[in-house]
């Protein structure tokens, strides 16, 4: 029979635990299926505390003993824990637990990776280790004795700093308190890459990236950025590492990319291994962020945690926006602000847009995992960013070393983060905290006036109903704009306009000519904007905006509109698109990874969205035949000048991952990516050939895809990289990609058949489905073979790994922008899928949510 429905937590309900947790004692006698727990926690009710229940989570336990103050009692099994009769003064709390970690398959809690122990727990998967109050705001100092079979498990780990460590038995000891889903343990046979850094206190760090026999060498790039991180957060914010060591684990099978367990963070491997012939400029890209985050959330999450989840964004968009800012700083600002842009516009604008559609800090949940969203993070980076450039940067480092000698060690709220600015600041933030409460994406709708001195900008914004949220207020938008003249000079630098009513008008005056203004300049808002303006204009902004955001948002909106016109009416694309992109792409004063970027165009679920909000019912085939026909476009405009581009940005030399090559890499390839389209795959047969680092294979292999030419490069591959559980995952993701629409079930089944396709792996399992389904026109084929696959793999996959059976059913959540036929198709995937018997809470809230929004 199904689960029972799902519980509703509210925000408004929030009450403190009763009892403060002095001290954790934990011994692990690990053994893959019967796993011992021994704990020992020390508790002290809280004098008029509201509830004075005595209640401890717990999930799939197998409880041995339970006592206080050595005595044995009685407990009082309940749903989601136990309760028991306490006294009313400090007593010690003793349980011993059996779990099964072999039998883990969710990967949350204590499991098993390929003969490794594992923990994942954030966000609720302390529960399934131990019995305890397992809640951000219960935060205490852990000591951890581990012990196990030494031939087998000769390393193991926990958080803080390591007090014995011998082949049988090791001990760690965590001086600063933490919430139980800052936990971790990893015992297995690693081996560690090892390097020091010495903090501007000058302590020196010992640093530890542990891997499997054989990643020996894919450890480098991950401890340089791992020691850049460290040194950035110190120059920057001032944050220094506090504990003696800093340890990296990197696991198989994981749900996420990476976790910031305090002292010992356990990496996705996808995203900490690397090397030239592995991996891909952008997987180093990838890396050294997500390190850098990881690291970043010492601060921004272990010192200073969240109160309750519905705080996550604290931390969260937090230390996002701040690992932005590092590989802005590290690499390009423009690209990196361009790739985030992208990114949001992909992820998040359809969660506001659709029934997944929540605030920045939901106000109720059913599962919290369903809360790990683009909105809490990347639209909270972007709250983040909004509130840096309204105080100002002074003002904002000043809160921030507020908000850090005030909250140490504490577990706050969204109230607490904006109350630093509003001290520190004096300004009266009541209605920014709106962008934390209110859902969706606002407009933004801009018109000008000019009088022959003096220029006007009214601006308006407006924000559609979204779910639970019929009517929403005007909110505080940074408008960041600047003005330009006829001749494509700046005559106003970048100001930043308040839009704080439904509408305002900004005056500029001492104009003897009407200027032409850049309006949202750096994306300085996550909003949507309207503006009445040619494709004139457009091209003008393309050819001289010097706001490299804008300039490039100018080409974006070129292609947009191109696609749009040949999609609706068959027109051809857009002579002055062409013209001015290839101005762009022969200034070589430019940065190649931003000329590489303005290459691109929308992509076609980008396009299915724009026309739903012009009212059209968008049709998949069409959208991929007009980006197509697009491609090939640009390749025969620059027919003359793509040769060069390739063969300049040709890189010498060792390999070097650095933004330098990377941005010239990506330029070429680009250009490859065109040129390919002129010459029947040639040039990049002779780079798959030639590759020496996997940038250049992979982009051959791509373009040779592309020209149905790839089958024989297929082969090789996998012959070359079988033993190489990354790079395949990288095989697979490509053929499912470059599948032809009508082809992609076909390919997607076959691939489903083959021996390494190891479904229960979540990295094996988006490497297929997740490719499946951001297949637009291949998963939107009016088969509907392809919704049908995917809900056979999701209702396999829900008993086993409920967690990534919830997020990929996001791949449904647009459902409703497609014609009568495709939704009636979608519903009846999503009703099969709801009615499955046992169908986990993860899964049933996500269904729920996008059959009822």
């Amino acid at each position: 029979m199904k689960d029972a429905a799902p519980q509703t937590i509210y925000l408004k309900d929030y009450t403190p635990f009763g009892f403060a947790v002095e001290s954790v004692s934990l011994t692990f006698r690990l053994h893959p299926t019967a796993t011992r727990v021994i704990s020992k926690i020390r508790f002290t009710p809280i004098p008029d505390a509201s509830d004075t229940r005595f209640f401890l989570h717990g999930e799939q336990l197998k409880l041995i003993s339970a006592k206080i103050d050595g005595v044995e009692i009685n407990t009082k099994m309940v749903v989601g824990g136990l309760e028991a009769d306490v006294p009313d003064v400090p007593f010690t709390w003793e349980t011993e637990v059996e779990i099964n970690p072999q039998a883990n398959t969710a990967l949350e809690g204590l499991y098993m990776s390929n003969g490794m122990y594992c923990t994942q727990c954030e966000a609720e998967g302390f529960r399934k280790i131990t019995f305890y109050p397992d809640r951000p705001d219960v935060m205490s100092v852990f000591d951890v004795k581990i012990e196990a079979d030494g031939d087998n498990t000769p390393i193991m780990l926990s958080n803080g700093n390591g007090v014995e460590l011998s082949k049988a038995r090791a001990t760690w000891s965590d001086p600063w308190p933490k919430p139980a889903y800052l936990f971790a343990l990893v015992a297995g046979e690693l081996i560690a890459h090892r390097d020091t850094f010495t903090t501007l206190s000058d302590k020196q760090v010992q640093l530890a990236i542990w891997v499997r026999p054989g990643d020996e060498h894919k450890c480098a790039f991950g401890m340089e950025a791992l020691k850049k991180s460290m040194k950035w957060d110190e120059d920057i914010y001032g944050r220094e590492y506090d504990l003696d060591e800093f340890n990296i684990v990197a696991v198989d099978d994981f749900n996420m990319g990476a976790m910031e367990n305090k002292g010992l963070n356990v990496f996705n491997s996808s995203c900490v291994l690397a090397s030239p012939e592995t991996a891909t400029d952008g997987n180093f890209e990838r890396i050294e962020a997500i390190i850098a985050h990881e690291y970043f959330h010492n601060w921004t999450g272990n010192r200073i945690t969240c109160r309750d989840w519905f705080q996550l964004c604290l931390k969260e968009g937090l230390t996002v926006f701040r690992d932005a800012q590092f590989t802005a700083d590290m690499r390009s600002e423009p690209v990196k602000r361009i790739d985030d842009v992208i990114t949001l516009r992909a992820r998040q604008f359809p969660e506001d847009q659709g029934p997944l559609s929540h605030p920045v800090r939901p106000e109720s949940f059913q599962e919290i995992n369903n809360f790990y969203t683009a909105t809490v993070y990347e639209k909270g980076a972007e709250v983040i960013g909004m509130l840096k450039t309204l105080v100002g940067d002074e003002a904002y480092s000043q809160a921030l070393d507020l908000y850090f000698m005030r909250h140490d060690g504490q577990a706050c709220t969204i109230e607490d983060w904006i109350a630093v600015f509003e001290e520190s600041t004096g300004r009266d933030l009541n209605q920014f905290k709106l962008w934390y409460s209110q859902s969706g994406t606002p407009e933004v709708a801009v018109r000008e006036a000019y009088d022959g001195t003096t220029f006007t900008l009214h601006l308006s914004q407006s924000s559609a109903p979204t779910p639970g949220q019929s009517q929403k207020a005007a909110q505080v938008i940074p408008v960041a704009v600047g003005l330009l003249n006829d001749n494509g000079d700046e005559i106003l630098a970048t100001q930043v306009l308040e839009l704080t009513q439904e509408e305002q008008s900004f005056t500029f005056e001492g104009h003897a000519s009407r200027p032409i203004p850049s309006v949202l300049r750096g994306f300085s808002a996550p909003v949507t904007l309207r503006q009445d303006i040619d494709n004139t204009r457009r091209a003008f902004l393309l050819a001289h905006d010097t706001d490299a955001f804008n300039r490039w948002e100018a080409g974006r909106d070129l292609a947009r509109d191109s696609l749009l016109g040949a999609v609706l009416e068959g027109t051809p694309h857009n002579t002055a698109y062409l013209q001015g992109l290839k101005a762009v792409l022969s200034d070589e004063t430019l940065d190649p990874a931003y000329r590489a970027l303005m290459l691109g165009q929308p992509s076609q679920s980008e396009l299915a969205s724009e026309l739903h909000k012009m009212g059209h019912t968008p049709d998949p085939a069409a959208i991929h035949t007009a980006s197509e026909a697009l491609r090939r476009a640009k390749a025969e405009a620059f027919a003359d000048l793509l040769p060069g581009l390739y063969a300049d940005n040709q890189v010498a030399g060792t390999f070097s991952p650095d933004a330098g090559p990377a941005g010239q890499r990506s330029l070429a390839n680009a250009a490859l990516s065109l040129l390919t389209r002129l010459d029947q795959g040639k040039t990049a047969a002779q780079q798959y050939a030639s590759a020496d680092n996997m940038t250049l294979q992979l982009a051959g292999l791509s373009a040779l895809l592309d020209a149905e030419k790839g089958e024989d490069a297929l082969e090789a591959f996998y012959d070359q990289w079988q033993n190489d559980r990354l790079v395949i995952d990288k095989w697979f993701s490509m053929q499912v990609m470059h599948a032809k629409p009508t082809a992609l079930t076909k390919t997607v089944r076959k691939l489903c058949d083959h021996p390494d396709f190891e479904w229960k792996n979540p990295n094996r399992f988006r490497a297929v489905m997740g490719m499946l389904a951001a297949h637009h026109a291949g998963f939107h084929h009016e088969s509907g073979g392809a919704y049908e696959l995917l809900a056979d793999w999701l209702i396999r996959l829900d008993p086993v790994n409920p967690q990534t059976t919830a997020r990929m059913c996001a791949a449904f959540q647009t459902w409703k922008r497609y014609d009568q036929t495709r939704q009636t198709m979608i519903q009846g995937q999503l009703e099969r899928i709801a009615s499955q018997n046992g169908l986990s809470r993860d899964t049933t809230e996500m269904v729920t949510r996008i059959l009822e929004g």
